[in-house]
């Protein structure tokens, strides 16, 4: 079957091995694709949750093509409050943590921002609404 929709995010870091140890321990993503870019001469790495045919794209790059911004993250649903909170304090003791946890109730649910080793924000986050709010849609569109 063709993809279809959504598929990836790409980001460039600048230490592609510390990139993916950091979004296995903090979003449980695994690498499913690696290569060299031999045209650009750069390492790829695609990683992903298996839970859907989405992946971020890892792109090591140097850091002056890095530029990642306040306001834009990555979010990632967790299973429970006490996984947010465990994840907070893991990244907290490795002075990580962004902001949070804060409950801000549906459908932002329960969150943080914890940082990544290239600045960009990772949010976990329990409770949020997206698949209710997606098949709500969907229903819509089926009228």
């Amino acid at each position: 079957m063709a993809d279809i929709g959504l598929t990836h995010i790409a980001l460039g870091v600048t230490d592609i091995n510390k990139s993916i140890t950091f979004y296995q321990k903090y979003a449980g993503m695994k690498v499913v694709h690696r290569r060299t870019d031999e045209s650009n001469n750069f390492e790829v790495a695609w990683i992903s949750d298996l839970t859907r045919p989405f992946v971020i794209v890892l792109l090591q790059l140097d850091k002056s093509q890095c530029q990642p911004s306040s306001g834009f993250h990555i979010g990632v649903a967790c299973k429970s409050r006490e996984e947010v909170d465990y994840l907070c304090q893991q990244a907290k003791s490795e002075g990580l943590l962004k902001e949070g946890p804060h409950d801000y109730g549906a459908p932002v649910g329960y969150w943080a921002f914890i940082r990544d080793p290239d600045g960009y924000q990772l949010e976990v986050a329990y409770g949020q609404e997206v698949n209710f709010t997606i098949a709500q849609a969907q229903q819509r569109e089926l009228g």
